[in-house]
């Protein structure tokens, strides 16, 4: 039965989400409300009691009334303090009654492949956050994000001339401050030049990478991959249909000449690539577009990265070179911001560029607007410069601190991007079993990537890993490599035996 005068001990707080007290304090009025355990008319604790019970500031529970009256749950009353309010009452639906399950539930192994749930990919624990020692590649590091400018760019995303601007359906198309910005800064820095009708907007640089794929998969195509690679890549190839196979890579990236005949698109990391950190030569580029144009394939460029340049600038991008319109470029937001952003962009000639914005029409119509205009006010503002500069400056002593602590633990750098970059590819003694190592590393606080999902093929026990350093503090890395070295060499004493490989 609804009750009429609420308790203070309905009431708590999760400090540990980072979530506005206020805000939680509102929400759990609001749910009173709409599970029906208070009724219209029931008195909320005084502002002094609630607070007591919380042990927050008073003003802090005085606030969350107050903005509750303002959105009409709650209303004042002399004497008797705040109340819910009879308007906020919802329609609840008339209870429907239960019915038995009955046998005979569908055969699903029959209606799907099931073979995506069993992909390999490289998988992050949930809570990797809270460990001590984090070598997760590709997050932030939250201390070094400038959140301030960033919701200052999101309220004027959100000013009235803006808002209304971007609250319509917006069909196909993307925002065209996002786009201008992308024409005329960053694709130049990559030595690119395009217009508007050259440029989608993606979901992030995954979502570019499957929208070429599966374009590019309506009729039958032989696709060739970087082995190791990204994985996701050659799932979504294959699981678009395609004839998929793999080139080994060498420390200079893929070899051209080892591009079987037949073959219709090389999808390829050549500025930075995953996981080995390598970048192509220019004149390896300009080989891999002559045999493009020599035997009638399309490259598809993924550029991630290429702004973690503190070493020395980085090589031009494949597509600063195509003077034929073959390499399609996919180039992405949510390295360099955060991961969460999820904003990229394809870069290829006009009538591709219509295709995929059509397809991506048919899939989610286009990113959100309000994130795509918060963006570019954050890139056109200055924001996204300084960042770059400030992640600079924190990756070069990262990168120092991780190859010093790495020196004389019998584990290799096997790859690192020549210009910099935010992560290392190490090998193992031989034998050793990177998913084995990841898990026993756990117990320790220290989160590593194994390596085998990176490998098309790979005989016996993977021996590598990546060590990410964007989301590490600089001085936590010693003590981690120290624990990733001293369990190595619990896991595989022999290899540190004196003649012994890998010692």
């Amino acid at each position: 039965m609804p009750v009429s005068r609420i308790p203070s001990d309905v009431f708590f707080l999760d400090r540990s989400s980072g979530r506005a007290l206020q805000a939680q304090l509102r929400e759990t009025v609001v749910a009173l409300l709409r599970t029906g355990q208070a009724a219209p008319g029931a008195t909320l604790p005084s502002s002094r009691k609630l607070a007591a019970h919380l042990g927050i500031a008073r003003t802090t529970v005085t606030l969350a009334y107050q903005e509750l009256v303002a959105q009409g749950f709650v209303e004042a009353r002399d004497r008797r303090g705040y109340v819910l309010s009879q308007s906020a009452m919802p329609e609840l639906p008339r209870p429907i009654r239960a019915e038995p399950r009955r046998p005979g539930a569908p055969d699903w192994d029959g209606f799907l492949d099931m073979g995506l749930s069993k992909r390999r990919r490289v998988i992050k624990p949930r809570d990797w956050r809270h460990m001590p020692y984090p070598f997760v590649y590709g997050q932030m590091d939250a201390s070094l994000f400038d959140h301030a400018a960033w919701r200052d760019c999101a309220r004027q995303a959100s000013g009235g001339r803006d808002f209304f601007d971007l609250a319509g359906d917006q069909a196909a198309a993307d925002d065209p401050v996002l786009v201008n910005y992308i024409r005329s800064t960053m694709l130049p820095r990559r030595g690119i030049r395009a217009e508007a009708d050259e440029i989608l907007i993606t979901v992030g640089a995954q979502n570019a990478l499957w929208l070429a794929a599966e374009l590019l998969t309506r009729r039958p195509l032989k696709a060739i991959g970087e082995n190791p690679g990204y994985p996701d890549t050659l799932q979504a190839l294959r699981w678009c249909g395609a004839d998929v196979g793999t080139v080994e890579v060498d420390e200079h990236g893929l070899p051209p000449e080892r591009i079987p005949e037949g073959t219709g698109a090389v999808f390829v990391s050549p500025s930075h690539h995953a996981p080995t950190g390598a970048t192509m030569p220019v004149k390896r580029r300009r080989q891999l577009l002559r045999a493009a144009a020599e035997r009638d394939f399309v490259v598809i460029e993924d550029d991630y990265d290429f702004e973690m340049s503190f070493l020395e600038a980085p090589s031009p991008a494949l597509k600063s070179l195509d003077r034929d319109g073959r390499v399609i470029y996919v180039g992405s937001f949510s390295k360099a911001l955060f991961p969460g952003l999820r904003l990229g962009y394809l870069v290829g000639p006009a009538r591709f560029i219509a295709e995929a914005r059509e397809l991506r029409a048919l899939i989610l119509r286009h990113p959100p607007g309000h994130l795509q205009r918060t963006a570019a006010y954050f890139l056109a503002q200055g924001h996204y410069d300084r960042l770059m500069r400030e992640l600079r400056r924190a990756f070069a002593q990262r990168r120092s601190e991780m190859q010093a602590a790495l020196r004389g633990t019998g584990l290799s750098i096997a790859g690192a991007a020549r210009f910099g970059g935010s992560s290392v590819w190490v090998e193992g003694p031989p034998g050793l079993c990177s998913n084995a190592l990841a898990e026993a590393l756990l117990g320790e606080g220290v989160v590593i990537e194994p390596g085998a999902p990176f490998f098309d093929r790979f005989e016996g026990p993977c021996p590598f890993f990546r060590l990410g350093y964007s989301s590490i503090a600089s001085e936590r890395i010693a003590e981690g490599v120290a624990r990733i070295a001293k369990t190595v060499r619990r896991l595989r004493p022999m290899a540190f035996e004196p003649g012994r490989t890998g010692s």
